[in-house]
């Protein structure tokens, strides 16, 4: 089954020389116009999305040269790591393999992704995951973060952030750069990057090949990490026609379960790893084709067209142990006069996906005002199996032997109207209006617990409203107010039924921002505040198919403030900076606890309580000091706040706050060799301190029983109660040394 998915996977190779092919065919267009047109054209596909400086949003934008200063091999979310709000995950402990990040406590399932435009975000689960696409910051030429429901995108709703790559642009000469790092872990990373720059002043093709490995902080958290990138492009005079494939394939050991809480004060099991197995791996690749095609038709009017395809398969692997038979559809096995009814297994857990469709916009100008129309047709389609490869007791079943085989479909459509009206000289009015439709057919319980093929439909409005005031030259405010809506996950389908199924969430987001800008400082100043309806969360309670799904609550809220600044203090030095201060919280809701003496379930209602995973002061700070005119020095700082597990804000269930320093040096050397030459030497935690940033738990009573000396994820409460809980630990002082050869 798995050479037939792979095969089926690296086939579409040729669809992607296809599109490589399609600019040779646009010979006879019109001559080249300049290359500042060209560069403008280039960015109209993620334009369409992105907010710009009269937008009455909130966002960050993230320049190139601040992407590749840092980028040694460390995961997306790291290298992001500093911007406002953001708080990062790391399984293995030190920034490569599976990582993550929140936006305004805002997990993944939450933030919508889009490169160039088109959605990341998987379409069942909604969340992304950066191991798939190892050091695609390489081949990012900038990034908009925008947080809060921000602007109206494709895929599914913000709540809490928009992420915007837009992946490199035109470079007008031909180069070649070969980028290597070596650091802690056995952490390493290889990569080469080329473009031919622009050919006859219209045609271009980039490529960038690149392979990282670590083993880990953790326990044989390994990962073996491959990707590529691949674009080509024409470039007439009032157009652009451009193809580009990218691909991920990785390779990690699972570190998935943490390390119980008594371990952590031990350095020598702060590493624990409760998987042996040696092929206890996540294996998945994923490989993308986008063709996009933007048209300047008048100086005010453009447009853009884009198609797209992805591809994805993969698996994990687990060896269990005791397993029923009867889990798996298998007989039990006769040995004599006894009956075996459980045995040891080997099983892969499959995805076999597409997804794939077209996205689209059209700017222009009437009467002074900018009207932006677009949107997208998206359908993916999802194959979910799991297959037994080995097995202690044969049973009746064969080698590969399928336990559960599902298909889901999704189809995503979208469009939405963007109007920019200069009211007056100084004050500019916002409108912004989406419609969202989504069919959803998947495989579930019906309300007699029969599992059977069934859909569902949502139909959202989603508008959003502002005004920016120019107060001067260098002051400006805005405000605005957005609407967002969210269907429920896979699993909160496929494991409920019509009578338990949640209800999709509401987000009323209100923005109000404040920019001031000096002759050597800039200062921005907003808060936010941010209503939930019907917010899902998970409270312990089993659905009438005995799933622990999430719930939906009926208020939930998060405001804040965030501050962003930066100081030139002399010639030499420079300071930027950024800190929220939040307050994150669920009204009441009633929590749902296992009793292990009774089978069943205790409720407790709690009120008042944070959102978990919400700190309520995060803050990052970076000195930069310009050693000489070809020598820097960063020293960075980034604090946590305490963050809650869970939603019942229990100190027994809490990450502790924690403040890790970092140190960059970064050397340009002259070099008579290479075109240029660039050492960057970088301490991470400085400070060696010990922290970890993310967890679980899995909270019970037992009165009869104490499980505590069988496993060691368990601990007593002090709510007559256990915990089992696991937290991920983050590497203490490691170090990562790249250098740079450009040809």
């Amino acid at each position: 089954m798995y050479n037939q998915i792979i095969f089926k996977m690296f086939n579409k190779k040729t669809f992607a020389a296809s599109l490589l092919a399609i600019p040779l065919m646009a010979l006879a267009q019109s001559p080249a116009d300049s290359v500042q047109v060209k560069k403008e054209l280039d960015e109209v596909n993620v334009n369409a999305l992105r907010a710009s400086e009269k937008t009455p949003m909130t966002f960050t934008n993230i320049t190139e040269e601040a992407i590749k200063e840092q980028n040694l091999g460390q995961d997306l979310p790291y290298l992001l790591s500093t911007t406002p709000s953001i708080v990062t995950t790391s399984d293995a402990g030190a920034g490569v393999g599976y990582t993550g990040f929140r936006v305004r406590g805002s997990d993944a399932t939450r933030i919508n992704v889009t490169i160039n435009g088109i959605p990341l975000n998987d379409s069942e689960s909604q969340g992304v995951w950066w191991v798939n696409m190892p050091d695609f910051a390489s081949s990012i030429e900038n990034i908009q973060i925008q947080r809060g429901v921000g602007s109206s995108t494709n895929g599914a709703s913000a709540f809490g952030a928009t992420i915007n790559l837009k992946t490199d642009g035109l470079n007008r000469k031909a180069y070649a750069f070969t980028n290597n790092t070596i650091g802690s872990f056995n952490t390493l990373k290889n990569n080469v990057e080329f473009g031919t720059g622009l050919i006859n002043g219209k045609f271009v093709v980039d490529g960038r090949l690149s392979k990282i490995s670590s083993d880990g902080y953790i326990d044989r958290a390994t990962s073996d990490l491959k990707s590529f990138y691949l674009s080509g492009g024409y470039y007439g005079a009032d157009e652009v026609l451009k193809a580009i494939v990218f691909s991920g394939k990785e390779r990690t050991y699972q570190a998935w379960n943490g390390v119980p809480l008594n371990y952590l004060e031990y350095d020598s099991l702060r590493t624990f790893n409760p998987y042996t197995y040696e092929n206890e791996v996540d294996n998945y690749g994923q490989t993308h084709y986008q063709l996009h095609f933007s048209k300047q038709l008048d100086i005010n009017t453009n447009y853009n067209v884009a198609l797209h395809y992805t591809k994805g398969a993969g698996y994990y692997e687990q060896y269990k142990s005791g397993e029923a038979f009867a889990d798996y559809d298998l007989m039990n096995v006769m040995i004599g006069d006894s009956t075996i009814s459980e045995t040891d297994l080997i099983r892969r857990k499959w995805l076999d996906n597409d997804f794939y469709g077209s996205v689209f916009s059209y700017n222009t100008s009437v009467n002074n005002m900018d009207i932006t129309l677009g949107g997208a047709w998206n359908t993916y389609t999802g194959e979910h199996f799991g297959e037994i490869i080995w097995a202690q007791y044969a049973s009746d079943g064969a080698l590969g032997h399928v336990y559960y085989d599902n298909d889901a479909t999704k189809v995503d459509r979208n469009a939405y109207a963007k109007f920019h009206y200069p009211y007056s000289n100084n004050i500019k009015l916002y409108a912004d209006l989406q419609k969202r439709f989504i069919d959803y057919t998947f495989i579930g319980f019906d309300e007699e617990g029969n599992n059977v093929e069934q859909t569902t439909e949502f139909d959202f409005f989603n508008p959003k409203f502002g005004f920016h005031y120019q107060i001067a030259d260098n002051k400006s405010a805005y405000a605005s107010f957005a609407v967002a809506n969210k269907e429920p996950n896979r699993n909160d389908f496929v494991e409920s039924s019509p009578n338990s199924r949640p209800l999709h969430e509401t987000l009323y987001d209100t923005e109000l921002g404040y920019k001031l800008v000096g002759d050597n400082f800039k200062l921005g100043v907003n808060g936010y505040y941010m209503i939930y309806e019907n917010q899902l969360v998970l409270t312990g309670q089993i659905n009438d198919v005995g799933a622990y799904t999430r719930t939906n609550i009926d208020y939930s809220e998060r405001k804040g403030i965030e501050i962003e600044a930066s100081y030139q203090i002399n010639e030499k030095l420079n300071w930027t900076g950024n800190a929220t201060f939040s307050k994150n919280k669920i009204a009441n809701f009633t929590e749902y606890v296992d009793n292990w003496d009774t089978w069943g379930q205790e409720t407790m209602l709690h009120e008042n309580t944070d959102i978990s995973f919400s700190p309520d002061l995060i803050w990052a700070s970076t000195f930069s000091y310009q050693l000489c005119d070809n020598m820097n020095t960063q020293f960075i700082s980034k604090y946590v706040g305490d963050q809650y597990i869970d939603n019942t804000s229990s100190a027994d269930r809490m990450l502790d706050a924690y403040l890790v320093h970092s140190g960059r040096f970064s050397w340009d050397i002259d070099s008579k060799l290479f075109s240029s030459a660039k050492l960057t030497f970088q301490v991470n935690n400085l400070l060696d301190e010990k922290y970890a940033n993310n967890a679980w738990v899995y909270r019970f009573i037992s009165d009869g029983w104490d499980p505590r000396e069988s496993d060691p994820y368990v601990n007593a409460n002090n709510e007559d109660g256990y915990d089992m809980a696991g937290y991920f630990p983050q590497a203490g002082r490691n170090c990562l040394l790249g250098i740079t050869f450009g040809f």
